[in-house]
């Protein structure tokens, strides 16, 4: 028996399906992540067809049926599709991104309403905001992190306790996190890092403004949180959509 399920949802992916319809990946927030079809959605006549894209934030009905992995979807209204996104390819690349970890970090059915909140108010931040896109992705690469259970310790050495660090240098362990210059040799494989990466991982944990860093370290903080994810998460191969833009 089928259930009609109405609810928020974000779109991960979309696929076409034989000659007029699509299935796509969905991130909802009373069912988590779930595939349906949309059929006939790709016809000229389709009444949502052109509004269920990657990105968009809608307010979808599907038949929910529990013996089935794809659900079909019924109807679809838009509840915001981020032009200012859309129309910038710097924007764009990072909210794919965002939407990327989303598909392939969560786990399907598994419903976080703190997630689905946050993923779209990230959205409608990049979409809106000043902000450089990848210190927006970067402060959503630690939320996520946190929310699928990996969360990123920075807050003081994972041997000793010292929260007063005082070195040059400090190192991130992928299972412990962050070690003091004086510990570094109790772990084997350690990522260096320096005072200024370390300050800004803080600032995108704090969810605090970042300012005065150099250019290249938002780019260093998301090479650690990639690395980060691919010590924990088997088959991850790093952020696709990252790659596709350059």
């Amino acid at each position: 028996m089928s259930q009609i399920i109405k609810t928020e949802a974000v779109v991960l992916s979309k696929m076409n399906y034989g000659d007029t319809s699509s299935i796509v990946s969905l991130f909802t927030k009373d069912e988590g992540k779930i595939s349906a079809i949309a059929k006939g959605s790709r016809s000229p006549k389709s009444k949502y067809g052109r509004i269920i894209d990657p990105i968009n934030y809608l307010l979808v009905v599907f038949y929910k049926k529990d013996s089935r992995e794809v659900q079909l979807i019924s109807g679809a209204e838009i509840l915001d599709y981020y032009p200012g996104i859309k129309t910038d390819l710097d924007k764009l690349k990072y909210a794919y991104a965002i939407i990327e970890l989303v598909k392939n970090l969560f786990a399907e059915h598994d419903v976080n309403k703190t997630l689905f909140k946050g993923l779209v108010r990230i959205l409608s931040k990049l979409n809106s905001s000043n902000e450089k896109p990848e210190v927006s992705f970067g402060r959503f690469f630690i939320f996520i992190l946190k929310q699928v259970g990996y969360e990123v310790q920075i807050e003081k050495c994972a041997f000793c306790g010292d929260e007063n660090l005082h070195t040059e240098d400090f190192y991130f362990h992928f299972e412990k996190g962050l070690i003091c210059g004086k510990c570094k040799e109790q772990a084997v494989e350690n990522y260096k890092i320096n005072w200024e990466l370390l300050g800004y991982l803080r600032c995108l944990k704090s969810n605090i403004p970042v300012e005065n860093f150099n250019n290249m370290v938002p780019q260093r903080a998301i090479d650690l949180m990639e690395k980060f994810v691919k010590y924990h998460v088997q088959g991850f191969k790093g952020i696709q959509s990252l790659k596709s833009f350059n």
